[in-house]
């Protein structure tokens, strides 16, 4: 796979947004978060405090890595349903130059509606994921 074959992060985003506004229920919205948070894995091996995303009440596992001039992220939680966030943060930001991470905001979060329909806490956790994922992309740009 090249990077011309890849989605860019704004169709990733808009694909993550049509796929949850196929959905008027929320109900069924966190299902399909739950169904898309069920598919990740991660190495338990790594499943220590040094891959622990800061910021988040559940236990968020996430690893980091550039090879191939794009970023490769990887993850997963002790609650199903912040897995689920991971794995549409995943869906839109895996395989993606690093630049191009850093300059794209997240508005799909909004367009989603996730801002108004989850807790607090899981409102917290989910920008800690995000902040930790460009962060890592920041860091592989400003590496000498």
């Amino acid at each position: 796979m090249t990077l011309r074959d890849m989605s860019t992060i704004t169709e990733n985003q808009a694909d993550i947004i049509d796929t949850f506004s196929f959905f008027e229920d929320w109900t069924e919205r966190y299902q399909m978060l739950i169904s898309m948070g069920q598919k990740l894995t991660f190495p338990t091996e790594k499943q220590i405090d040094a891959y622990l995303v800061k910021g988040c009440q559940s236990q968020v596992w996430f690893d980091a890595w550039y090879e191939n001039g794009v970023m490769h992220y990887q993850g997963i939680s002790d609650s199903t349903i912040v897995s689920g966030l991971l794995a549409v943060l995943l869906k839109v930001y895996n395989h993606q130059p690093p630049q191009a991470i850093v300059d794209t905001p997240a508005d799909f979060i909004r367009d989603i509606g996730f801002e108004n329909h989850l807790s607090p806490t899981r409102k917290n956790g989910l920008a800690a994921m995000l902040t930790t994922l460009k962060q890592r992309a920041k860091d592989v740009l400003n590496a000498p």
